[in-house]
Order: structure tokens, then C-alpha cells, then sequence
């Protein structure tokens, strides 16, 4: 360590000084100073943590995890020389381990650092080569994660001339023999053992909060073995945690095509100690002093208007859209039945609106006060982007897992802004991670089920980019009714010209350009955030009585008021889905009062948000009354009640004429002008029946039925 000091102190003459000060017999140096740093070391562990020790040994519990602060407060230069030397450095910690009198085996004891100073810690595109082989801690999201496999640390053979025993150590992936005997031989040996531990190798990425602007995400290899890939560890780097990695930086050689060795080499880490960072509302650190403060909070009658306002403070207007995203933040409580059904907690909304409305901004601020959300573009995701993909991994051979962004957010809010640019393909991966919270995945002989108990926030634009006030809304939402049907909530955000709307609107964006800090919310954005983690990690409410006769009341009522069979068709203005929806905003209301009882009041707030959606987006032009399916299939009841006219007279004609005899289409309009259906009306049913395949055009027309 000495040597090291002197060479430090005149970087001037840094060559000249490892030429002067080189000692003649360098190995015995070295094994003197490895003696020294076990000495301290020993030291250092019989002071601060030989209980503890002790206690993991009778626990069979193979390492111990040593604060990195209390080390360089002990002895400075030993820290430094753990900085610098690494690998001599933890082999002179566990060697100091082996010195206390315990009755077990201490073979395979390790030491793990957590706490580096700040100076350590470094960014995964920011590695160069002055940093190999030395000590850093890197922040990152797990993308990808093999599968635990053994690895051979080194193997015993047998010449087969002499019978000498020889140790191999195996640092290379290739496995090696003896180079030869002292007897000679070079060729015939024989394995008679091999020491083996576990090995784990995870993809680390950027995190992606911490880039800027249109910074690529970099990521690095890390290699887990031992102790890190015990199943309580490894549930802690599952895809999309969140974790902070101490360990070393290593090259590896890049083999070339032709079999050569490439003068470039690749990078990865040999992680000493890996922990997993607050990630999510239940691990956010609350104090006392600000759980006190969020409990007054909880008390104030007008808790849930001044959390709105809170919500997005420079976005102008919006208060039922603002209140449902806030209510999605608190989210409804999840349910696990005796019989293993589970019920999502989850509110998933969608927004649909012309451009330029503010849908991007509201979906930005959503994504900021989750602390863990994922913001992706419909244009540049992709299915496997969303859910999950098979990749090649390198480490073994074989394939691997990768998480997409709904597997990411687990637990957490995914945010998919321009939905409606996403391919059909790519769309209909997110039916299952809607409904179910799962991804299940089979390809490349990979079987797995995923969870994403992922809150979705989503956006898209109208059919031709703008609405049309005089169509019918649900008609120009541009995606598939399975898919629009597993959104709790949907909103429409229409920019129609209005003077009074439109004074009001120039105004507020044009005093937050004058005056940025103008519209600053009551309640500051970590702390509403810490005020969402408590009540979610504290409150699961329960319906009361009062509560589930409101809910009641209204799906029945709104089920039967009105109801006019058409054909024996009958409109179903609100169905089952709803009713959980208004349960789960129920829930949300309540939490947001850091209330334990669903009481009326939260009901009637369920009520007001399910009522404006409905009234936006599930209205029946034709009828002017509320059917859910014109959102849940795409075609109402009276749309329906059409189809079954036009086939009832296309079976009438049949009948006249006789079984498989094209009829004029003329004749069927005629027939279904008789009972109130325009011809405009009846020639696209007939097209909608041809392209279903119940009829087809024999000649110019004229239609048969198949």
C-alpha cells in the first residue's frame, strides 16, 4: 500500500517513479501487502461486525454486506485501496473472514460493499478504460435476465504417467486442462473434480428518467454468482426492477468470425453487491413528520378538490378528466377470491381528442407524479415493444427473456401516447395485459407468463384526425371495440370554437408565459406523490351498505329505464364491466380521503365520472339513448334490430321464389322501406352481409344467400 502512496504522489513523474520504486521480487510485495490489508481488514470486521458474522454463519447465510462509509471512516487508505485493487482487496476481506473461530465451514465466504462513496457512482454510457478493473456502482432498470446456471471456479485432474494431482483455475468461458505435467506429459489427464458455483448474468439499462433529450439508452452485462442468485435475491432483479449494482468493471475479448481474437473487447460488470431502488408507491420513504402532514390532510372536507387542482395545475380545464386520472392514481383495491379469480384494482382510461387539445401534457403529468411510469409512442412501439420478447442471450447460449414496457411498469403506470398509430397486430397484444394483468409468452421453446399489474393510460387521435360534431363519436375512434372495451373510462376531447371558452383559454396560457410559476398547485408534486404511496399502502376500503344500494340503484335503473325492444332486440345501456368500474373509482374516492368505508358520497363521485363517459361516447344516434355496445362490439341495439329486418326479408323473397335463387337487391329495399329502413341503409347492411360471407353477388344486382 505504501508503494501505491508513492507512485499517487508524483503523477509527474509517474513512470520514472514505478521504474525507481519497482520492487525486485514484485509477487512477495504484493503477498506482503495482501497480508497487511487482511490484518486490517480482520480489524475492521471484529470491531464493526463480528456479530453479525456469527450470526449469518449459524444462519448458513454465506456472506456478509458491509457498510463502505464505516470502512473509510475506519481507515482511509484501506477504502482506497478497495477502490482501486478490487479484486486483491475482496480476496484479503474474505481471507480475513477465514481467521474467526468458527465451528463451520467459511469456504466460500464472501464480502459485500454497498454504500460507495458518491464519487463512485457512474453512468453506464459514461465507462472508458481508465475504469476497468476498478470498484463503481451503477444505477439501472433490469432488462433482460438468464437463467441461474453452474460454472466451474476451477477443476482438479490426475496425470495418468506420475499421478500427480493438479488445480486448474478456470477465469476464461473456455474450459481449460493442464498445460503439462512436471512430469512431462502435455496430453493424458483425467477430471476427478470441479468447484462449482452459481452464475447469473442480467442486462442492466438506463433508467430512463435520467436521459436527456433523444439520449439512446446504453446498457451493460452484469455477471450475479453465488449469494446474489439466491431465490430471495433473484426475485429482486426480476425484468423491469429497478436496482443499484456495486461491482467491477471487466473486458471481455470479442472473437472474430475467422475464429481470430479482436483487438476491441466488450464490457461487463462483476457485481459485488446489487440492491433494489424505491421504485413503487408501496417503497416510497414516508417520515413522520410527513405522515402526520398527509393525515391533517386526509381530514380537510375539500381534500379531493384541491388534490385535482394539484393534479395538472397549467393545463386549463378538464376537471372530470383530471379527477378520473387522479382516481387512477389511487386506483380501486385488487381482490383475490378463494377460488384463485382475481379482480384488477387497476383504472385503465383513454383519451381520445383532436390534436393540439392537451391530450400529450395531461398524459405527461400523469407519467411524472407515478414514481414508476414508462412513457412510450404509439409510432415507435411495437407488440413484442409492449409485452415481452424472446432474444438471443449470449451468456448462455440459448434464449432469454426481455421485458416490454407493460412488464416494466408493473405495478406502476404505463402511459401509450398516438395508440391509434400502432398496427392491428401490435394492438392486440395488450388485450390480455388489460384485462388479465399477464403476459404469456411461447416462442423459441420459452414458456413463460409475466406479470404486469400495470395501470394504462393511453391516447389517441379521431379516425381523420379531427371529430366531426355531426357524426356519431363512437364511429370515429379508430381502434378495434375489444380493445376500447377494456378501457374503464373513455373521454372524448373535442376543440370547438367557443368565445367565452376560448377568452378564458388565451388567457391562462398566455399569463403561465408571462408569469411560469403563476399557476403553482397547492400541493407540490413529491408530495403527492408520498400522499398517493400512503394511501395505497395503507387504505383498503370497503364497501358499505349505503354505498353498494347507490351502485345498485343505478346499474338497474339505467338497465331497464327506457328499455324498447326492437325486433326483440333489447339496448343495454351500462353492463357488468361498468359496474366494477364504478367499485374501483368507488374505492379510489374513498382512498383519496384516506377513508377505510366506500361510503354515498364516494358512489356519487363513481357515478358522476361513469355517467359523463357514457353520455360522451355511448349514445345511440338513432335512438338518442345509452347502449353500452355501441363502445363494447361497435354496433347498437337498433343497428342489430336493422341487420335482422334486412335477413328476415331476404328470407321472405327466398321463400317466394324458391331456395337458391338470386334475388334483386331492389326488391329487399323495397321490402325494407316498408318497415322504416332508408334504401342507403339497406344496401350497406347488404354490403356488411357479403363481406361477413352470410351472402354473395352471383351477378350485377342481385344477392343469394349461402
Amino acid at each position: 500500500m505504501q508503494y501505491r502512496t508513492k507512485i499517487k504522489a508524483n503523477p509527474k513523474h509517474k513512470l520514472n517513479t514505478l521504474k525507481s520504486n519497482k520492487p525486485k521480487n514484485n509477487s512477495k510485495r504484493w503477498k506482503m501487502e495482501i497480508e497487511e490489508a487482511i490484518e486490517k481488514f480482520k480489524e475492521f470486521f471484529q470491531l464493526y461486525y463480528e456479530s453479525t458474522i456469527l450470526n449469518n454463519v449459524k444462519e448458513d447465510k454465506k456472506f456478509l454486506i458491509a457498510d463502505f462509509i464505516k470502512l473509510s471512516q475506519y481507515d482511509i487508505e484501506l477504502s482506497e485501496y478497495l477502490l482501486e485493487e478490487p479484486t486483491q482487496a475482496l480476496e484479503a476481506a474474505n481471507a480475513a473472514i477465514m481467521h474467526f473461530n468458527v465451528e463451520e465451514d467459511l469456504e466460500g465466504f464472501n464480502v459485500r460493499f454497498r454504500n460507495l462513496a458518491e464519487s463512485r457512482s457512474l453512468s453506464i454510457r459514461d465507462i472508458r478504460s481508465v475504469h476497468l478493473s476498478k470498484l463503481f456502482c451503477f444505477e439501472g432498470l433490469v432488462r433482460q435476465k438468464s437463467d441461474v446456471r453452474p460454472k466451474a471456479t476451477s477443476a482438479k485432474f490426475r496425470c495418468k504417467n506420475c499421478g500427480q494431482i493438479l488445480v486448474v483455475l478456470q477465469n476464461d468461458n473456455k474450459f481449460k486442462k493442464p498445460a503439462r505435467c512436471g512430469c512431462g506429459n502435455k496430453t493424458h489427464f483425467d477430471l476427478i473434480g470441479k468447484n462449482m458455483i452459481d452464475v447469473q448474468r442480467i442486462v442492466l439499462e438506463e433508467m430512463p428518467e435520467k436521459l436527456h433529450g433523444a439520449d439512446q439508452p446504453k446498457r451493460i452485462g452484469v455477471i450475479l454468482s453465488q449469494d446474489l442468485v439466491s431465490p430471495i435475491t433473484e426475485r429482486k432483479t426480476n425484468p423491469g426492477s429497478k436496482v443499484k449494482v456495486s461491482g467491477i468493471i471487466r473486458e471481455t475479448p470479442i472473437t472474430l468470425r475467422t475464429g481470430g481474437t479482436s483487438t476491441k473487447f466488450d464490457l461487463f460488470v462483476e457485481a459485488n453487491f446489487i440492491e433494489p431502488l424505491q421504485e413503487e408507491f408501496s417503497e416510497l420513504a414516508i417520515n413522520k413528520e410527513e405522515e402526520e402532514r398527509i393525515q391533517n390532510l386526509g381530514k380537510d372536507k375539500q381534500i379531493l378538490k384541491k388534490l385535482i387542482d394539484s393534479m395538472a395545475p397549467s393545463i386549463y380545464g378538464y376537471d372530470q378528466i383530471k379527477e378520473a386520472l387522479l382516481l387512477q392514481m389511487f386506483s380501486g383495491v385488487e381482490k383475490v377470491r378463494a377460488d384463485g379469480a382475481r379482480t384488477r384494482g387497476d383504472i385503465h382510461i383513454l383519451l381520445v381528442g383532436d390534436p393540439g387539445a392537451g391530450k400529450s401534457q395531461l398524459l405527461k403529468r400523469a407519467s411524472l407524479v407515478a414514481p414508476k411510469a414508462r412513457y412510450v409512442s404509439g409510432k415507435g412501439a411495437s407488440g413484442a415493444g409492449l409485452t415481452a420478447t424472446v432474444v438471443k442471450d449470449e451468456f448462455l447460449r440459448g434464449w432469454a427473456l426481455e421485458a416490454g414496457a407493460l412488464v416494466l411498469t408493473n405495478n406502476g403506470l404505463c402511459v401509450i401516447d398516438e395508440l391509434d398509430k400502432m398496427s392491428t397486430d401490435d394492438r392486440s397484444a395488450m388485450h390480455e395485459a388489460l384485462e388479465q394483468q399477464t403476459i404469456s409468452i411461447s416462442k423459441a421453446n420459452v414458456q413463460a407468463t409475466l406479470l404486469a399489474k400495470t395501470t394504462v393510460l393511453a391516447a389517441a387521435n379521431p379516425k381523420f384526425g379531427r371529430f366531426d360534431p355531426y357524426d356519431s363519436i363512437a364511429k370515429q375512434i379508430n381502434l378495434p371495440p375489444a380493445l376500447i372495451n377494456r378501457f374503464d373510462l373513455i373521454f372524448t376531447i373535442k376543440d370547438l370554437p367557443n368565445k367565452d371558452k376560448d377568452t378564458a383559454l388565451a388567457e391562462h396560457v398566455l399569463s403561465s408565459h408571462q408569469d411560469p410559476d403563476k399557476y403553482k398547485a397547492e400541493i407540490d408534486t413529491d408530495f403527492l406523490r408520498k400522499y398517493i404511496a400512503y394511501a395505497k399502502r395503507k387504505l383498503k376500503p370497503t364497501l358499505t351498505a349505503n354505498a353498494i344500494k347507490e351502485f345498485k340503484e343505478y346499474y338497474v335503473n339505467l338497465r331497464n329505464k327506457d328499455a324498447e325492444e326492437q325486433n326483440g332486440i333489447k339496448a343495454i345501456p351500462i353492463s357488468p364491466r361498468q359496474l366494477e368500474a364504478l367499485v374501483r373509482l368507488g374505492e379510489a374516492s374513498a382512498r383519496a380521503r384516506l377513508s377505510e368505508k366506500v361510503t354515498k358520497k364516494d358512489a356519487k363521485v363513481a357515478i358522476d365520472i361513469i355517467n359523463f363517459c357514457l353520455r360522451d361516447v355511448g349514445v345511440d344516434p338513432t335512438t338518442g339513448k345509452l347502449d353500452i355496445d355501441r363502445i363494447a362490439t361497435g354496433v347498437t341495439a337498433s343497428e342489430r334490430s336493422k341487420v335482422s329486418t334486412v335477413k328476415s326479408a331476404i328470407a321472405m323473397i327466398e321463400e317466394k321464389l324458391g331456395k337458391n335463387t338470386p334475388i334483386s337487391k331492389q326488391d329487399i329495399i323495397e321490402v325494407c322501406e316498408e318497415y322504416n329502413i332508408s334504401s342507403d341503409d339497406a344496401e350497406e347492411i347488404l354490403e356488411k352481409l357479403k363481406r361477413s360471407g352470410d351472402i354473395f353477388e352471383p351477378k350485377y344486382g342481385f344477392i343469394q344467400r349461402l
